[in-house]
């Protein structure tokens, strides 16, 4: 059912529209990795999303992606959770992607819907984690927006390459964050969360405001979950650290 619903998705004169409205939302052509064990699921995203005009590798399993983006990194990748027998293979090739680098846009696309698997998920560093009952244009949607934030990482605004709020500093040219001096390891969404934030302290950023500053098309549940992930962060680097206040009922501020 899911992968003949793709395939009509997929069909090019239906997708000519939202095809051409994606070349020009997104330019030249991006590579992404789609790491799916199902043959015909895998075959229907990669057409799906060539059709939409992007480069597409294709995976059936979580050693052969490994190996292939060790020695060519994708400019995004889509991973399923269950590869073959491994049941977590995903999560596990999702670790060695951050790994490799704390860039590379990352989204979960699989059947597995439970609050534990999403948070599991984001924990681990993906930027973002859909079920596979999503539409082909929600899909291509989320992709357009991680790769808007991953053109804002590499050409910022002369004026804000590097922010500066006391003992916090970001630079969008070099995707960096550091606490008190030292580093903070943020994936692409946790950055440019951050750096809505911290860009004007002490306002209160609601969860609508927070993903449109941060270029994200994620849900409450998601926000909150990297929220959380974000504190872990700079907890682990300093125990006392307390920026990030949440205003119940509204949203979340960065402290002065």
């Amino acid at each position: 059912m899911l992968a003949s619903r793709w395939a009509i998705l997929a069909n090019p004169w239906q997708a000519g529209a939202r095809r051409r409205r994606s070349a020009i939302l997104l330019g030249v052509s991006r590579r992404i990795a789609i790491v799916e064990d199902e043959p015909a699921i895998r075959a229907n995203y990669a057409d799906a999303l060539r059709r939409h005009g992007f480069d597409v590798a294709a995976y059936g399993g979580r050693a052969e992606a490994l190996a292939a983006m060790k020695s060519r990194l994708p400019d995004l990748a889509i991973i399923d959770i269950g590869l073959g027998d491994d049941a977590d293979g995903g999560f596990a090739l999702c670790r060695e992607l951050r790994a490799l680098s704390a860039a590379l846009p990352i989204i979960f696309l699989t059947a597995r819907d439970s609050d534990f698997d999403v948070v599991a998920g984001l924990r681990l560093g993906a930027d973002d984690y859909l079920t596979k009952d999503v539409s082909l244009p929600h899909l291509v949607a989320r992709i357009a927006a991680l790769f808007r934030r991953a053109e804002l990482a590499r050409e910022p605004q002369a004026d804000e390459e590097r922010l500066e709020r006391g003992a916090l500093a970001l630079d969008s040219k070099r995707f960096s964050v550091s606490w008190k001096g030292r580093p903070v390891m943020l994936t692409l969404t946790e950055f440019w969360m951050v750096h809505a934030l911290a860009k004007f302290p002490e306002h209160v950023k609601n969860r609508d405001q927070l993903m449109r500053e941060a270029n994200l098309v994620v849900d409450d549940a998601t926000i909150t979950s990297h929220v959380k992930r974000i504190r872990r962060k700079f907890l682990a680097v300093d125990p006392a650290f307390d920026q990030i206040d949440t205003v119940y009922g509204m949203g979340y501020r960065w402290k002065a």
